[in-house]
């Protein structure tokens, strides 16, 4: 008997190929680009919220016993939450770049305010999941449907926006897809796979990928960036890229994520101002979008000519 842990499927290891979709972005642009700011902070598992442990992916690693009250690692989420998220929101606010937001519920139910000003420009509001932890977890479907609808209703009475797009950390388990698609979810994100959307076929869900290394968690990572200027320097030549592959005729699109707790940090929020400085620069050669304007472009221009 299989173990729904480890469902049985078969791994698409070919994706696209050398036959990608032959289409054009919005506007003519050569590549796509989605800016993501991930809301985690009060999510986390803390022993004081009552979670058996405490997170261990922190900047600093803690050395505090496992299961004992953790105040440094709550401290450096809560960081985030009190300074990094104003200077986070201060930078975007002096462009008009849409922003998808990676939202999970028990951050957004004890800062509710905080959430309605994420989205009060016209930003996307995306499930993250109720609390920062894998969904591959879940033990049962029941378990997680429970989860998820508590984090869309938290949004929704915070933002008034109910989300149709999901980011899980880490991974999905084996119910996931089809509990989002029940539940009227227009797209997931837990694709590290490709960069382009692409259906799932058994679930009948949109996937629109994510990606890790134009982020910056790798200011956190031992073998990732210590400057901003590094981190430009990535998502530029990245960017330089996917730009070339669209005037080729095979465009792409290019996530560039941030969290509040990393980026919002003084040495560090001058990635986010030169990253979007870099957008201006190039103009109208890329479109800048929210998760969900992507999705419904592609499911309109692409997936519905076959």
């Amino acid at each position: 008997m299989s173990n729904p842990a480890f469902p049985s499927h078969a791994r698409d290891l070919r994706g696209y190929g050398r036959r990608p979709p032959k289409f054009s972005w919005p506007n003519g642009a050569y590549a796509a680009v989605s800016l993501v700011v991930n809301f985690e902070e009060g999510a986390e598992l803390s022993v004081s919220d009552g979670d058996p442990s405490t997170e261990t992916v922190v900047e600093v690693a803690s050395v505090v016993p496992q299961g004992r009250w953790d105040q440094g690692t709550e401290q450096q989420f809560a960081y985030g939450s009190r300074i990094g998220v104003w200077r986070m929101l201060d930078a975007f606010a002096t462009r008009s770049y849409p922003i998808t937001w990676y939202m999970c519920g028990r951050a957004v139910e004890r800062l509710p305010d905080v959430a309605r000003e994420m989205v009060a420009a016209g930003h996307e509001a995306a499930c993250h999941g109720w609390l920062w932890r894998p969904h591959s977890d879940y033990q049962t479907p029941e378990d997680e449907r429970r989860d998820l609808v508590r984090c869309v209703q938290a949004i929704e009475r915070a933002t008034g926006q109910k989300p149709l797009g999901f980011f899980g950390r880490g991974g999905e388990s084996a119910w996931t897809r089809p509990i989002l698609k029940d539940l009227g979810f227009e797209y997931t994100s837990n694709g590290f796979d490709d960069d382009l959307p692409y259906m799932d076929r058994s679930a009948n869900l949109l996937v629109v990928p994510y990606s890790l290394d134009t982020n910056d968690t790798k200011f956190i990572r031992p073998s990732g960036f210590s400057l901003t200027d590094e981190f430009l320097t990535y998502v530029r030549e990245s960017l330089e890229v996917v730009i070339e592959e669209g005037k080729a005729g095979a465009p792409k699109m290019l996530n560039i994520g941030f969290h509040l707790r990393i980026s919002g940090r003084a040495g560090r929020i001058r990635a986010v101002t030169k990253v979007l400085g870099l957008l201006d620069a190039l103009g109208s050669q890329v479109w800048v979008a929210r998760r969900i304007d992507i999705a419904r472009f592609w499911m309109s221009e692409v997936e519905a000519r076959g």
